[in-house]
């Protein structure tokens, strides 16, 4: 049996609505899409690791830190639709999208996705983890995820779910989407080809939501607990807090 190549394609855009310049944000000193790029390269190696972006500054970074960079369009869509631009430069079997706005990703998360889009090559793969009982699950900055006992995802979105008729306030454990997806060149190309955001996926804001849209399935795998992204400019103290406790271990 052939190995299936593997890739990490990170989209950074630097006109983020709610957070300009993010990308590039320095978290203990470093940019947030280097702490990201880096992380990625543990898993995959630092040539199969590119940073997908519109933006001049956020490339001359990452290239100045050896990787490389992919110019793509600035009117992609979504984080996806920019992914699914830069794959055309590129020839693997299994594209990787990691946010650059997940710059406590863990690799063994990124080769868990590997491994499960490996198993299921029709399937686009992502990740979860259960949410602390500090976070807020009304925050619409954390996507809510809900899937069957199979791990299949059923929806996605950015109010508390899953809801309960007994009336309690909140279910035992929420779950929420951690930014790791696993995708084939079939599943980027139809999800580019779709032309727009698809009607739930505009409304909530949550690109995964086209692939359910288009008929594919989506299978969720659990990544470690801890997982914190920069949403917003506040987020950005707090991802430097576990990152000093990540090293003080």
């Amino acid at each position: 049996m052939s190995i299936m190549s593997a890739c990490v394609i990170i989209p950074a855009r630097y006109s983020s609505s709610r957070f300009p310049g993010k990308p590039l944000v320095p978290l203990l000193g470093k940019p947030m899409i280097l702490w990201v790029a880096e992380l990625s390269s543990i898993a995959v190696g630092k040539q199969h690791v590119f940073v997908a972006t519109d933006d001049t500054r956020i490339a001359n970074v990452v290239e100045s830190a050896g990787y490389t960079a992919l110019m793509t369009s600035p009117s992609a869509l979504t984080g996806t639709d920019r992914v699914a631009e830069a794959s055309n430069f590129l020839n693997y079997d299994i594209f990787i999208n990691v946010q650059g706005d997940e710059p406590l990703v863990k690799p063994s998360d990124i080769l868990r996705c590997i491994k499960l889009k490996e198993v299921l090559p029709e399937s686009v793969v992502n990740g979860f983890c259960w949410m602390g009982s500090t976070e807020d699950p009304c925050n619409i900055n954390v996507p809510k995820v809900v899937f069957s006992e199979s791990h299949n995802l059923i929806y996605m979105s950015r109010s508390p779910i899953p809801g309960s008729k007994a009336g309690n306030e909140y279910p035992i454990r929420y779950a929420k989407q951690v930014s790791i997806y696993g995708y084939s060149k079939k599943h980027l190309m139809n999800f580019i080809g779709f032309g727009r955001k698809s009607t739930l996926e505009a409304y909530e804001d949550i690109e995964i939501l086209r692939f359910l849209d288009l008929g594919h399935d989506v299978v969720l795998f659990e990544c470690t607990s801890g997982s914190l992204a920069v949403d917003i400019p506040q987020d950005a103290h707090k991802v430097e807090s576990s990152l000093l406790e990540r090293f003080q271990k």
